[in-house]
């Protein structure tokens, strides 16, 4: 069965990285790059790994439920009335450009050490982002359209579904991505404190221990997680905004 291109166009880039990881390797001869096969190694044959990876995968993917939960419906609120965009949007965009690992030490004093800090300070990058994409997507539906289908009779409801939510989704699925490397950024120092489970603490624990292949096999952990949800973005605006494609 030949290959999708879809899987192509993963395949090669990856074939290039190790390409360049093994050369790269060959010519340091350093002990802080171990050649890509030894790394390989570790990441197949280190059992707790899976642990950390799934520890790291249960706390995005509240991050990420959570955010789009939250950001959604006040975006279309916010978007859809001239009155609260003047009164919230100053507000908003002076707290959207603050890095939010400032708040850390805050927020881990407020909610302690464990998963709930993790999770709260990933929201807040995930939540900013998708806002910020839904109120421009919202502002962006031409006023007429929403007024000659409101001719027809429809509930709240039934707008919100079938115009104001596939109006918006495309833009909420994009913010998602471009969240989706920051948010791990975020999760890997949030990891390095107050856990002994995450991919943040496998990989500092090794760099720590000096032990550079397990470190290696810890990136390549957490490179897989990230390509892993952008694929299934990618998956879900392939199932859910079907229009597009046509």
């Amino acid at each position: 069965m030949p290959m999708s291109k879809g899987y192509q166009r993963i395949l090669l880039p990856v074939v290039e990285l190790v390409l360049f990881w093994q050369v790269l390797a060959m010519i340091l001869k350093t002990p802080a790059l171990p050649y890509p096969h030894e790394a390989l190694w570790r990441f197949i044959h280190t059992g707790e790994l899976m642990e950390h990876t799934w520890a790291s995968l249960w706390r995005v993917l509240r991050a990420i439920v959570g955010s789009a939960g939250l950001a959604v419906p006040l975006g279309l609120w916010v978007g859809g009335s001239k009155v609260v965009f003047e009164m919230i949007s100053p507000l908003l965009y002076l707290l959207y450009p603050i890095p939010k690992v400032a708040f850390l030490p805050v927020i881990m004093l407020v909610l302690g050490l464990g998963d709930a800090a993790k999770i709260f300070l990933m929201m807040l990058v995930i939540f900013f982002q998708i806002l910020i994409a839904v109120v421009d997507a919202r502002k962006g539906i031409d006023k007429h359209v929403i007024d000659s289908i409101a001719t027809l009779g429809p509930t709240r409801w039934q707008l919100l579904r079938h115009v104001l939510l596939p109006a918006v989704l495309p833009r909420v699925l994009t913010a998602v991505r471009v969240s989706i490397g920051t948010s791990l950024a975020v999760l890997f120092f949030a990891e390095t404190f107050g856990t002994e489970l995450g991919l943040g603490y496998y990989i500092t624990d090794a760099w720590m221990r000096l032990n550079y292949k397990d470190m290696f096999a810890g990136i390549i952990a957490l490179s897989i997680l990230g390509l892993g949800l952008f694929q299934s973005v990618n998956w879900l605006e392939a199932k859910l905004c079907r229009w597009r494609s046509l």
